[in-house]
């Protein structure tokens, strides 16, 4: 089975706004585009215009409907889905071949396919489903957090970032170091109170979700605002022929 780093020197993740995601799929189709022509490439797809296409994905996006509450109106939240990178993977430590490793340099978790043999065993441990078999190619493939993207220096430096973070519409992804504590996404982890996915499960994911904001319902009972009368009367005859016309 494969070891795991002790520490590593840095913690390069994401943080996603649960309250401004709008369940676009931007990312999805943004991160399928970059690594299917980046080192995780091909990301096969099987029978993509047929009645039960199949492909790999690496971001996945969820919607569900949330009940109201007393506190709480009803509301649609958009959750997005991917490779956590945790600190503690048990997608490594059950990789029989050393294929799934963790780097030390900054925590990114990824898989050497010259390695895989396919047996599957890191997607029956990931609790988060993140793990993708290609039948095509017989390996196992996953969010890489685009590694050939944000270390790549022919990119200007706005750019060397994962490509579902550059695509997002809203802003509602972030990424950088969340093992410093001045930077950018650890304030809005400390801000906002980011959370990880299933902490129960003790994997520790580096990515955390920033909750959304409560919203207000509104009162039925609140007085409607008051309309202000108009004296007709008191209007002079170009005013009170515009007013009769508005009014229709």
């Amino acid at each position: 089975m494969t070891d795991l780093p002790k520490t590593t020197n840095k913690k390069l993740g994401l943080v996603i706004d649960l309250d401004i995601c709008v369940g676009c799929h931007a990312c999805a189709v943004s991160c399928k585009e970059w690594n299917t022509g980046g080192m995780a490439a091909p990301l096969t797809d099987e029978n993509p215009y047929g009645k039960d296409p199949s492909g790999v994905w690496f971001n996945r996006v969820h919607s569900y409907e949330v009940a109201p509450t007393p506190t709480q109106p009803a509301m649609t939240l958009h959750f997005p889905r991917s490779c956590l990178h945790c600190e503690t993977p048990a997608c490594v430590t059950v990789c029989p071949t050393g294929a799934s490793y963790k780097r030390v340099e900054d925590g990114i978790v990824l898989v050497d396919e010259d390695k895989c043999i396919g047996c599957k065993l890191c997607s029956w441990a990931c609790p988060y489903g993140a793990r993708e078999y290609s039948a095509v190619e017989g390996v196992m493939k996953k969010c890489t957090l685009c590694v050939d993207r944000i270390y790549n220096t022919n990119l200007p430096e706005s750019e060397r970032e994962p490509a579902c973070v550059s695509a997002c519409p809203t802003r509602a992804r972030s990424f950088g170091d969340l093992a410093d504590p001045n930077s950018e996404v650890s304030k809005k982890v400390a801000a906002r109170g980011g959370i990880d996915l299933m902490p129960e499960l003790g994997f520790k994911p580096t990515n955390k979700y920033l909750p959304p904001r409560p919203r207000r319902a509104g009162d039925a009972t609140q007085a409607k605002p008051q309309t202000e009368t108009i004296d007709h009367s008191q209007l002079s005859a170009p005013l009170r022929w515009l007013d009769k016309i508005l009014s229709r």
